[in-house]
């Protein structure tokens, strides 16, 4: 079995977040899905777990960081450069903001924005061919 990610988020009003992850195209899993949490599917082994702050208070002692200040940057990756306008586009249509101009190296291309709660998001696409060299040979 392949090593499944979870990423866990509080949210401030889960209903409004549901419906922004489910704007992106993404899935809600209803068997990990209640009151207080919705299951979204970004893939097979990756799910992001909406949390009220109830909910995600239960899992640790510590204060729910201030989104404000940044800790963490979630980024995946996308199959086109397409898919990257397509999934920033849809999230900033249902509420999220662009944070910062889009990074086109060539070889990789990158967009990002932040969802209604804070979280930062990074969406990439790299060029598969260029993923394969390697940058040490000569």
């Amino acid at each position: 079995m392949s090593t499944m990610v979870f990423i866990n988020l509080p949210v401030s009003d889960l209903s409004r977040a549901t419906t922004f992850y489910q704007a992106l195209g993404y899935p809600v899993n209803p068997v990990f899905s209640d009151e207080t949490a919705t299951s979204i599917v970004i893939s097979d082994t990756v799910y992001v777990m909406l949390l009220t702050h109830a909910k995600f208070a239960e899992f640790t002692d510590k204060a729910i960081a201030d989104t404000d200040t940044i800790e963490v940057i979630n980024s995946l990756s996308a199959e086109t450069r397409d898919e990257v306008h397509r999934i920033v586009d849809a999230a900033v249509e249902a509420g999220g903001t662009e944070d910062r101009p889009e990074m086109d190296l060539g070889f990789m291309f990158q967009r990002s924005f932040v969802d209604p709660d804070g979280h930062r998001w990074e969406y990439v696409w790299m060029d598969p061919a260029a993923a394969d060299e390697d940058p040490h040979a000569d």
